[in-house]
């Protein structure tokens, strides 16, 4: 295919502004896909992705428009993989974007437009849900027009769900996103902007051509990782993998390799040929790292190795994901795993649980801290558990996001209040039409719980949030352990800061108390930093009537039968062993 006919370009939107339904009526007006195979969500391949409406995969295709070859990537829409979408805006010469007429711009929908400014690409705005009786279409073309700065004319309505509107942006896309640049290095490049493990056929992955091309059976290497390969198979998607002889420059396609764990080929590496690999590789590669970590523990400590080979299973198709054993006195051996947030940890944990039938117990999510000791040697822990002795330790640096919510005007003072609540720094407000675009700083292990529950509910469901990390800073922070009957659960202790760690304490032993049964003897439980106790809450012994059989004689009867019992639960609060409930675990996930 010449060049000046091919149009690479991607669809950007906020969660739910009907991404994937889009895509799945352009596939259907180009004859991409027949009318009988055609399903919703046709690019949504993983059952998770079609229950809950939302994008986890990217996914690529080529369809024939006319004299054209259009390649499309469907993107992910959520915080978690906003470095995904930026691979894939690399990879693409415009973009779609998507907008709710009911619910007009979003965070996401902000932070997506950002990216793709950016990555320098052609923006086609389009207004989807026009048939819905609540959508307000002059409200949110003024937002579209103060946001990218375009005519009003150049706004495409459209309804996604009954195909109205469609063909024009075909059109649209043809006329305004131009073909690829032609390259004039010898030497082959391109980007992989995915890759996941196939059971039966090795590490695939999903690339744009930059320079050159890449035949069948071509050796290849990543310049990153510096691992060679083979190009078993190269190709198109349409939507089914469609075998080619080659990927020429400016094509999007994929290619089967022989590797063995998507660690070789990870989003953003370069690749190149062995026989005239290239010097300079493709600009924008990171190494990602997670900031969410939760130990994940198996009912049973018999199940411990399924768990463990399921992780390493999962972890062949998602580099993202790291892991690393453990072992806590209570819940026993299990796996503490990194993710890139928390619809990622949601995502990897419904996978475990559906794909390989295991019950797990999650424990609350944190994030790392970087410790300094004051010999000098720099720490980074994952869980309060491993912080060293608070002698040795000369400060703790806990990592803080920079965070854009998008609300209507009324709820702005509630917002504000929120993020302050959170220990958040609010930086700017500025004004899209009828929102406001709230800009903040805040403590991430502050916003991992129940933040985003708490600005859907404070703001009706209209608030959307956005956050990227921004760096690490030193802070008063202790870790506050918890006590059941006397002894230490350390997979339930926590780092605060130091003015929220009474405060918390309490709210925790009050949700422990709800969810630990009573026992036949008193049982406390108790909040503590260091060897200070700040929180306590006492679960009441069950009372057996031991003197119903007593009646009329002398009270001394009654007594004696009344302290044989005291001195039996005196004896069971030593020996006895209190049975804590998996629910326990994740108390700071439910605290309010």
């Amino acid at each position: 295919m010449q060049q000046s006919s091919i149009r690479n370009f991607c669809i950007i939107a906020h969660i739910d502004h009907g991404k994937s339904t889009l895509a799945d009526r352009l596939l259907e007006l180009t004859g991409t896909v027949l009318k009988r195979d055609m399903k919703a969500q046709l690019l949504d391949r993983m059952d998770l992705e079609r229950e809950k409406g939302i994008t986890i995969k990217l996914a690529p295709v080529r369809m024939q428009y006319k004299d054209y070859e259009l390649n499309l990537i469907d993107t992910p829409g959520h915080v978690d993989f906003s470095y995904e979408v930026s691979r894939s805006l690399e990879a693409c010469e415009g973009a779609l974007l998507v907008v709710d007429a009911t619910q007009g711009i979003q965070a996401q929908t902000l932070a997506n437009v950002y990216l793709a400014m950016a990555a320098e690409l052609t923006i086609i705005p389009v207004l989807n849900k026009i048939d819905l009786p609540a959508a307000d279409v002059e409200r949110v073309s003024a937002e579209i027009i103060s946001l990218l700065g375009c005519a009003k004319e150049d706004i495409l309505h459209i309804s996604a769900k009954t195909g109205q509107g469609v063909d024009q942006v075909l059109e649209k896309v043809v006329e305004l996103v131009p073909p690829p640049k032609s390259s004039a290095l010898p030497e082959t490049r391109a980007l992989i902007f995915d890759s996941y493990y196939d059971d039966y056929r090795g590490v695939i992955l999903y690339v744009r051509v930059f320079d050159h091309k890449i035949v069948k059976n071509d050796q290849i290497k990543m310049m990153a990782t510096g691992v060679n390969g083979i190009a078993l198979e190269v190709g198109a998607l349409k939507p089914q993998m469609t075998a080619g002889h080659s990927l020429e420059a400016g094509e999007i396609g994929y290619i089967v390799t022989n590797l063995k764990t998507t660690r070789d080929a990870k989003v953003g590496d370069t690749v190149t040929l062995t026989s005239k690999p290239a010097t300079e590789q493709l600009p924008g590669y990171k190494d990602v790292q997670p900031f969410v970590y939760a130990g994940f523990f198996p009912e049973s400590n018999e199940f411990y190795q399924e768990l463990k080979d399921a992780v390493e299973k999962l972890s062949l198709s998602d580099s993202a994901l790291q892991f690393a054993p453990e072992n806590s006195p209570v819940l026993g051996f299990g796996v503490r795993i990194g993710f890139l947030g928390l619809l990622h940890m949601e995502i990897v944990r419904e996978r475990l649980e559906r794909e390989y039938n295991l019950e797990l117990v999650v424990t609350n999510p944190s994030t790392d801290y970087q410790v300094s000791l004051l010999s000098g040697e720099e720490l980074d822990i994952k869980s309060a558990a491993e912080l060293p002795d608070p002698v040795k330790i000369k400060e703790i640096r806990e990592p803080w996001i920079t965070g854009e919510i998008v609300v209507p005007q009324d709820y702005i003072g509630a917002v504000i209040q929120l993020v302050s609540g959170k220990r958040g720094i609010q930086k700017n407000i500025s004004y899209v039409d009828e929102r406001a675009l709230i800009s903040f700083e805040a403590p991430l292990a502050n916003l991992l719980t129940d933040f985003y529950d708490q600005l859907k509910s404070l703001t009706s469901g209209y608030g959307s949030f956005n956050y990227e990390l921004d760096d690490y800073r030193a802070e008063d922070l202790v870790r506050v352990d918890f006590y059941v009957a006397g002894e230490m659960v350390s997979a339930l202790s926590i780092m605060v800061h130091r003015s929220e760690s009474q405060r918390i304490g309490r709210e925790v032993v009050e949700k422990l108390k709800e969810v630990i049964p009573r026992q036949n003897f008193q049982v406390a439980l108790q909040a503590a930093i260091g060897g200070k106790f700040i929180a306590r809450e006492d679960l009441s012994a069950y009372r057996k009537d031991v003197t119903t059989g007593l009646y009329g004689g002398d009270v001394s009867r009654k007594k004696k039968v009344l302290a044989k019992q005291a001195k039996g639960k005196k004896r069971l609060k030593r020996f006895g062993k209190v049975d804590i409930p998996s629910e326990a675990f994740t108390v700071m996930l439910k605290r309010d």
